[in-house]
Formats: C-alpha cells, sequence, structure tokens
C-alpha cells in the first residue's frame, strides 16, 4: 500500500521540478499543492486500512469502501481549499501535479518487485 504513496511523493516532486521550470516558484507551488491533495488523503487510507487490517472481527469491505468515500472527498475538499486560499495559484501546473499524483498510484500495481 505504502509503494503506491512513495510514487505518488515521488511523482510530484517530479511535477513541481517541471512546472518550476516552466512557470517558477509559483508553479511548483502549485504542483506541489496539487500533489499533496492527492497524496494525503491516500496515505491517511492506508493508514486506516492497515490498522483495521488488523482488528479481529473487523469488517474489511465496509471499511474499505467508506475509507474510499471519505478519502475522495478529502481530495476534493483539498482542492477546493487549495483553489480558494493560495490566491497566487497556477491551475495548470496544480492540475499535472495532481494527474500525476493520481497517476504514479497504478504504477506501484503495475511494477510487482
Amino acid at each position: 500500500m505504502y509503494r503506491a504513496i512513495f510514487l505518488q511523493v515521488g511523482a510530484t516532486i517530479i511535477a513541481a521540478l517541471a512546472a518550476g521550470l516552466f512557470a517558477g516558484t509559483r508553479g511548483a507551488v502549485s504542483a506541489t499543492l496539487g500533489g499533496l491533495a492527492c497524496t494525503l488523503p491516500n496515505f491517511l487510507f492506508a493508514t486506516r486500512l492497515k490498522f483495521v487490517a488488523k482488528r479481529p472481527g473487523a469488517s474489511y469491505p465496509a471499511n474499505f469502501f467508506l475509507g474510499e468515500f471519505v478519502k475522495i472527498a478529502a481530495t476534493v475538499g483539498l482542492l477546493v481549499f487549495v483553489v480558494k486560499e493560495y490566491t497566487d495559484l497556477h491551475a495548470l501546473s496544480m492540475l499535472i501535479g495532481l494527474v500525476l499524483a493520481l497517476q504514479a498510484g497504478l504504477l506501484a500495481f503495475w511494477k510487482k518487485s
């Protein structure tokens, strides 16, 4: 589970560096915020699933689906917060950071070792 999150952090760093080259500091910060809006809820979700899996008698599928719903809501909430609060936002950089972080999670399942 955590490998996907590490890949998302790596993709966010790469997106921030690339956005920094093209849009300056504004782009780097925007890409970082976009990537973190995806990575932070995923980290919290993975941590919760890790603890639920160790509890005897816990309904893992119910916790998974409830956690997934909360994760999506938290991601959307963080994105709305970033858009409203960060006045110097570079929207394209934020979206690139978000998309790369979202797609990096798929690499963890594609790469077996």
